[in-house]
């Protein structure tokens, strides 16, 4: 996996960089996520300057999303405005759909959000799922029967064309098991840099991290705070060994949760709208869980809430066998 920069960023003082890949790219440890379900333009806009502001470069969108354009949007107001000096400064991940998940698709699809993002290029591309649907505009959830067999060697291709033409900086993979990664890396003249993956200590992942570790694959998290869609139901949020450990140190769950994905070595994506939140997010580098802390932590019940299963159509029969895609590691 990478390793941490042990420098003092020129470009984000407050946020440090792993240093992934085989040309160790800085990666900022903390990034914001712009999923948001439903989509409200404005609050993705703010959200994005107000990360920027305070010194949050690392932004992470998808074709799925619907946020790229305006992603982009903001990030040419924050350099206009001053907030951050160039696109040099930024970095930016973009995922191509499963929909676009076919040999000929995959360079479309990185032009288009290209031409959404207004930029040149990403810092980093990603198969956002190893599963392909008819080709269509992205979308979910999908319909059972549209799943058809995945050209992994013929994608990965052309993800590694993306990135021979300077389109993508660095390319990866998301929601890849150990099997997956396997499978890949036979085939792959260009290794992923990256697998993001739901990750957080109530789904904690420890058989996949210790893969990537082994294969020089830097492991990014999504959902670092049991996700947003059922708030009721967050894991995460509702912990009470994260509440324990977070009262008895005066931080927040939120901190105690980002603090512990920091210390496996991972980076993560979080999503906030809010001000202080964004801030209380990046304050998690100037202090350590205990071992005690960590101790508690591994003994939080595992529950996975994102699967395959999320983006379909509950009806439907699928002549394609998906079972892989959602093998639940511990």
């Amino acid at each position: 996996m990478a390793s941490l920069s042990g420098r003092s960023s020129t470009r984000h003082s407050k946020i440090p960089d792993f240093l992934v890949g085989p040309i160790r790219q800085p990666m900022p440890a903390v990034g914001l996520g712009t999923a948001s379900h439903p989509f409200v333009e404005e609050e993705v806009r703010a959200a994005v300057l107000t990360a920027l502001e305070l010194g949050y470069r690392h932004i992470d969108t998808a074709a799925l999303y619907a946020s790229e354009r305006v992603v982009g949007e903001a990030m040419a107001d924050a350099v206009r405005s001053g907030i951050v000096a160039s696109r040099e400064e930024l970095f930016v991940t973009s995922k191509v759909w499963c929909t676009q998940c076919h040999p000929k698709l995959v360079l479309p699809s990185l032009k288009e959000s290209l031409q959404n993002l207004q930029m040149e290029y990403v810092d980093l591309y990603l198969i956002h799922w190893p599963m392909a649907v008819k080709p269509s505009k992205p979308h979910f959830p999908m319909k059972r029967e549209d799943i058809v067999p995945m050209d992994l060697s013929g994608v990965w291709q052309a993800m590694e064309e993306c990135h021979q033409l300077g389109l993508a900086k660095m390319i990866g993979v998301s929601n890849f098991t150990t099997k997956k990664l396997q499978e890949l890396l036979a085939i792959a003249k260009i290794p992923p840099a990256v697998n993001q993956v739901e990750l957080n200590p109530t789904w904690q992942q420890k058989k996949l991290i210790e893969f990537c570790k082994d294969k020089g694959i830097q492991v990014a998290a999504y959902s670092p705070l049991g996700g947003q869609r059922i708030p009721k139901m967050n894991p995460v949020r509702q912990s009470d060994i994260l509440e324990d450990i977070g009262r008895a140190r005066g931080k927040s769950v939120a901190q105690i949760s980002l603090r512990w994905i920091y210390e496996q070595g991972a980076s993560m994506a979080v999503k906030s709208l809010k001000r202080e939140r964004l801030k209380e997010n990046i304050e998690i580098f100037d202090w350590e869980l205990s071992d005690g802390d960590r101790l508690k932590i591994d003994q939080i019940p595992q529950r996975k809430l994102i699967t395959v299963q999320n983006l379909l159509c509950p009806e439907g029969i699928s002549s394609v066998d998906i079972s892989d895609v959602d093998v639940l590691e511990m």
